[in-house]
């Protein structure tokens, strides 16, 4: 179902209180065109008995009512129906007492008169807010099913076969080449592969090849005696005598120089070493894992690897999908880290971080190129900045903040502008329109609560110290010390 503005979302079961039919009838005509289901009631009293049978997702009602008031519901509500939301409708004399309810769980409040788009975008946000809630408990579900053991998190149809893959070939001693982009845990797939092969008690050794210099990665990998080159003042074993028995993983082994390339070839095929500085060969027992994030063929068709050595390793080879491509993935592994980062509230429990539905419409429209370690990195940078708080959008990495910005749905346009056609000049750039809207809310935010900056920092699920930078930055100083201007 399409709202204004062309984001797709869920339909939204609502229970209208107001006493005015034709006030009523308008919110209904709006609501139901957007897709959502509407039933109406005109007091407070016939809406209690709706109550009694009937769970929505969603009650807009009016502060004000014949019977039973919209506090006293809204009450209720929170007693019998936790999971509902509530957006309360007031009169502007009635905000103090708006605000206060948001304390008691409302979800927001609009002053009436209201444009109904306004309306529809809380609508909006509040289904955008559950949806979020029953993916990530559907991740936390799954990630209780998960076995400990298995550190690769994913239900996904490409994670699934790349575990059965794994299980496969982790018996083998054959040589194995893991393929995948920066970040998709080509290292962590390695210690699997060791982990569950019949070497698993024995020494798995991990060497970057882009991480030395080439006159040293052979020093580095085959070992030297003692005054080999200048500065070899002891012997040094190496990382294959090192992994005797055991596995050796070589990552981003397309960065290997020729010369080791041609070493490395030998040592698969003798089965030896020999260490700079002798002609001794050394026998070891090594199974060889190796990753990269380029592609070898390539560079074997342009003479940077060799094309013996390029068969020599990839015997066995297991491809891991970047994130953009694990449907289905992002909300468990969001869930994951989150669940990694924990706050130890004053009374020593362990409370988990919880991610606002902006956060996670960003988290969502972001490509990673960095994969999941940009996401572990992402997630850990919000907990930090969030300072226990809920994760809003600017807790989050700017890159990724910017893409939920730009993700996010124009704003539909007021009823009375509708037959209005926006213009090349009239539509400014994104980040303008957003910062804009920004000022405004937090000036609002401002009014509602008297100046208070705590109450709003509160109301708005950011710190006091965001609030304070964002207060200096859009110049709003001068709204906290006179909120009434």
């Amino acid at each position: 179902m399409l709202v204004p503005g062309g984001s797709t979302i869920g339909r939204v079961d609502i229970l209208l209180i107001d006493d005015e039919p034709d006030f009523r009838h308008l919110l209904r005509d709006v609501l139901t065109d957007a897709g959502h289901v509407l039933v109406e009631a005109s007091d407070g009293t016939k809406a209690s008995a709706l109550l009694r049978k009937t769970v929505f997702d969603v009650i807009v009602s009016d502060v004000r009512l014949p019977g039973v008031d919209g506090l006293t519901l809204l009450r209720t509500v929170r007693r019998d129906a936790p999971l509902t939301d509530f957006i309360l409708m007031t009169a502007f004399a009635d905000v103090g007492q708006a605000v206060a309810a948001l304390k008691e769980g409302a979800s927001d409040y609009l002053i009436k008169p209201f444009d109904v788009d306004e309306l529809l975008h809380h609508i909006s946000r509040i289904d955008s807010t559950r949806s979020m809630r029953r993916e990530l408990s559907e991740a936390r579900r799954a990630l209780l099913l998960h076995s400990p053991s298995n550190r690769l998190v994913g239900q996904s149809t490409q994670m699934l076969k790349l575990n059965s893959r794994i299980a496969m070939i982790a018996p083998s001693d054959a040589a194995t080449m893991i393929m995948g982009e920066s970040g998709t845990g080509k290292e962590l797939v390695a210690r699997l592969l060791h982990e569950r092969s019949p070497r698993c008690n024995k020494p798995f050794v991990a060497v970057n090849c882009a991480a030395f210099p080439e006159t040293l990665i052979e020093a580095e990998l085959f070992g030297f005696e003692r005054g080999a080159f200048t500065g070899a003042f002891k012997k040094r074993e190496g990382r294959f005598r090192a992994a005797d028995g055991g596995t050796l993983f070589l990552d981003e082994i397309a960065e290997l120089p020729p010369s080791a390339q041609a070493k490395l070839l030998r040592v698969l095929q003798d089965g030896t070493v020999e260490p700079l500085g002798t002609d001794v060969p050394v026998k070891v027992d090594v199974r060889l894992i190796s990753a990269t994030h380029r592609n070898l063929r390539e560079h074997v068709a342009q003479r940077l690897f060799r094309e013996d050595l390029f068969y020599r390793i990839n015997v066995l080879d297991l491809s891991l999908p970047p994130l953009r491509e694990r449907a289905g993935d992002l909300a468990v592994l969001i869930q994951f880290f989150l669940d990694g980062f924990p706050r130890i509230d004053g009374g020593g429990q362990r409370v988990l971080p919880v991610l606002s539905s902006d956060a996670y419409a960003a988290l969502s429209a972001y490509r990673f190129p960095g994969n999941v370690r940009e996401l572990a990195h992402a997630i850990e940078h919000a907990v930090v900045l969030a300072g226990g708080g809920e994760i809003a959008l600017d807790h989050l990495p700017t890159v990724i903040a910017e893409a939920g910005l730009a993700s996010m749905p124009m704003p539909v346009r007021p009823l009375r502008e509708a037959t209005n056609e926006a213009t090349p000049a009239t539509v400014r750039p994104l980040i303008a329109a957003a910062r804009e809207f920004e000022k405004v809310h937090l000036r609002r935010a401002v009014a509602a609560t008297g100046g208070k900056r705590v109450k709003a920092a509160q109301m708005l699920g950011i710190s006091r110290k965001s609030l304070w930078e964002k207060l200096r930055m859009y110049d709003l100083e001068e709204a906290v010390r006179n909120p009434a201007a």
